[in-house]
């Protein structure tokens, strides 16, 4: 799949712009702080409905307006999609695909498929491990849709069973969390067991893909740190029974102590962790490598590759793993953001350039 064209108005820093990509290589090069990520931001705005910021949507809008628009047209294997996103200071946004307002945003995953490497994915490396969790459970909903859904369910049962625990009333949540668990356990079990087949297909992916960009001198493992593991029903069996067992300690703590929000993954390079010994140069790669093998789970799931972005990629590489990247990416479409473009890296290679300066284009 690859995108024919996005449409930014009042986004960030962009009053208004449109791009034509190349269904190969996009690169937007310029200055610091002239919004060039801003602009890739806004493809994985539209393919996900969220944005990697983490911020409230009114402050995605250009200062001092009201409502924005942004838009793409993408070309899939199944024919053409178009994506909008009307966004308001005052009001919720609205998102349609295919001229239909999006009710739900489960609806909106899988239909543009996105990748996002920026400078904040090394947090999935060395920061805590919700980044871990968020990078998997972003990658999966975007393929399997159940899975967002099972994701929002647990969240809600999780928030409603720490909300009875705090009330340390013991008989009320003795009578009144067994319902609960019903409910909590084959929703665990669907995520925990999605997350494990995710794992088993990233794991050698990425190890390829680590091994390449160092020329073969570092081997990356990645493995899946959870309290379960096994098939779906084993994982779910087992879950209750620890909920039921476990009640005790939890009403103690005032939370629940057990369960995939504590689910982690374990990136160990030449045998040591990579976020307690890996250099920044060692996690940037570590953290590419993860990306690229996501990029590979997609294609055999959707039968082609997704958009991949690739957000101040070049920094921490030298100039052969630069180009070793470029080897990888040529035949998929990409868009990359630099702040200098070096044409020797892209030589031979099909690409298209943007100047970005001020949210605007001027090349």
């Amino acid at each position: 799949m690859f995108i024919k064209k996005l449409s930014l108005e009042n986004w960030t820093n962009y009053e208004k712009e449109e791009f034509d990509f190349s269904d190969k290589i996009n690169v937007l090069y310029g200055g610091n702080a002239q919004g060039k990520t801003n602009a890739v931001e806004g493809v994985f705005y539209l393919s996900t409905g969220y944005s990697q910021k983490k911020t409230n949507d009114k402050n995605l809008l250009t200062l001092g307006k009201d409502k924005g628009n942004l838009a793409l047209i993408a070309q899939t294997r199944y024919g053409e999609v178009s994506i909008e996103a009307k966004l308001y200071a005052k009001e919720k946004k609205k998102i349609l695909l295919n001229g239909v307002e999006v009710k739900k945003i489960g609806e909106l995953m899988g239909n543009v498929s996105t990748v996002f490497f920026s400078p904040s994915s090394l947090r999935v490396v060395s920061d805590a491990p919700e980044d871990r969790r968020r990078f998997m459970d972003m990658s999966i909903s975007q393929y399997k849709r159940s899975y967002f859904y099972a994701l929002q369910k647990y969240s809600k049962i999780i928030l409603q069973r720490n909300n009875l625990l705090k009330t340390q009333n013991y008989p009320i949540i003795k009578d009144t969390l067994p319902i609960w668990y019903m409910q909590l356990a084959p929703v665990a079990g669907r995520i925990i067991s999605d997350r494990l087949k995710f794992l088993k297909e990233l794991a050698p992916k990425a190890r390829y893909y680590h091994a390449y960009l160092t020329d073969d001198k570092e081997d990356l493992q990645v493995g899946f740190e959870s309290d379960y593991y096994g098939e779906e029903k084993d994982i779910v069996n087992d879950f209750l029974q620890d909920l039921t067992l476990g009640v005790d300690g939890d009403i103690e703590k005032g939370y629940t102590s057990i369960g995939p929000h504590r689910d982690d993954l374990k990136l160990m390079v030449n045998g040591k962790s990579v976020k307690h010994f890996g250099s920044q140069g060692q996690q940037r790669t570590t953290a590419l490598a993860l990306k690229l093998a996501e990029v590979e789970i997609f294609k055999e799931k959707h039968g082609e590759s997704p958009i991949l972005i690739l957000d101040d990629v070049f920094s921490e590489l030298d100039k052969p793993r630069q180009k070793k990247l470029v080897e990888v990416i040529k035949n998929m479409q990409t868009l990359i953001t630099c702040a200098y473009l070096e044409e020797d890296i892209f030589e031979g290679v099909e690409y298209k350039k943007f100047k970005i300066e001020e949210g605007k284009r001027v090349e």
